[in-house]
């Protein structure tokens, strides 16, 4: 009888599922050093080949300008890890919502139950994206950051720039975006969140050719900066394109700068902006790009010189979402917080 119980209570715990709200998530997770240092962990991890990663899926919805994404990876050494379902609905601002949503499940890596939801309606997904660019401009942006230029005003072009404030210390901020009206409100609300100044650019160029790092937050499929008007010392990271037809960046940029970086080879030949230039020819597939993971471990180089123009292509990884769920869900069971659902 007695190992009859033990048997019910370990089956009774392999059965508990923990369900957190997005408040709560929001609670213990934020754009800060400690997200960083875990996402840049999370690169070498992947570096050093401590990481399953498979390709992404995504299904789209044309009809309404939407996709779904789910994204996963298996860390050696952790007890769980992530599937993520990420969607990215961009008619969404017209109805007074936000453009990404979705939640992670994290699973048992021992059994394979799944743990907890975390219905965090696409905040750890905009987190560890920030941060990534944060890292990303950590290695290649130039140390001496006057201005910062920023395209597009949605939720990303946020995050991204309180991340950048990291790792560099910006003097102002350039703005581009479509909509006068959201540029107006991104101005307002962003100079009260970073007490910095920021102004509206008339165009992407003028962004570009004023500003020393450039980051580009759009879901564009046409490209939004040319090679003409790059000059030196400029970093500029991508992270809008996720999709085969998205591309920001014009493909002569690519061949254009010194250094070429990205999360990850495989996704960017596929996904990213890597893949219209490699289907122009103006790049190829054994090309001098350098991943992430192996910049922060000191294997690839970053930025050497201040005067050198580097790109970097980010498309979004599962094992960033890993390595973010896993972070909050023990924050969250420390915290106690969550409803636990038992068979």
């Amino acid at each position: 009888m007695k190992g009859q119980k033990h048997q019910n209570a370990e089956r009774k715990e392999h059965y508990t599922v923990y369900i957190f709200s997005e408040e709560e998530i929001r609670n213990v997770t934020e754009v800060n050093e400690t997200a960083l240092e875990l996402i840049e962990e999370g690169f070498q991890k992947l570096a050093k080949g401590e990481v399953t990663m498979p390709p992404i899926l995504r299904v789209d919805i044309p009809e309404n300008n939407g996709e779904v994404d789910v994204k996963t990876a298996y860390v050696k050494g952790m007890d769980k890890f992530a599937l993520k379902i990420s969607s990215g609905f961009f008619n969404n601002s017209e109805k007074g919502l936000p453009s990404l949503s979705g939640m992670m499940l994290l699973f048992s890596t021992e059994t394979g139950f799944p743990k907890a939801v975390l219905q965090d309606n696409g905040y750890l997904t905009d987190v560890r994206t920030a941060v990534a660019g944060a890292l990303a401009a950590k290695y290649l942006a130039k140390q001496n950051m006057q201005t910062a230029g920023i395209i597009g005003t949605g939720t990303q072009a946020r995050y991204q720039m309180r991340a950048l404030m990291l790792v560099r210390d910006v003097k102002e901020v350039l703005v581009y975006g479509r909509r006068h009206e959201r540029v107006k409100e991104y101005i307002k609300d962003m100079e009260e969140d970073l007490n910095i100044k920021i102004t509206a650019a008339d165009s992407a160029e003028q962004v570009v050719r004023q500003s020393d790092t450039v980051i580009t937050t759009t879901p564009s499929k046409t490209p939004v900066i040319n090679k003409e008007w790059l000059h030196p010392g400029l970093h500029i990271t991508a992270m809008g394109s996720d999709a085969e037809e998205k591309n920001e960046i014009s493909p002569e940029v690519l061949g254009a700068v010194d250094r070429l970086a990205c999360d990850s080879k495989t996704q960017v030949f596929r996904l990213g902006e890597h893949h219209h230039a490699l289907e122009k020819g103006v790049i190829q597939k054994n090309s001098d790009i350098a991943e992430l993971g192996n910049i922060a471990l000191g294997k690839s180089n970053g930025r050497k010189e201040e005067n050198e123009i580097t790109f970097c292509d980010l498309t979004g990884t599962g094992v960033q979402d890993t390595a973010i769920a896993v972070y909050a869900y023990e924050k969250l069971i420390e915290a106690e917080k969550g409803l636990l659902f038992t068979e």
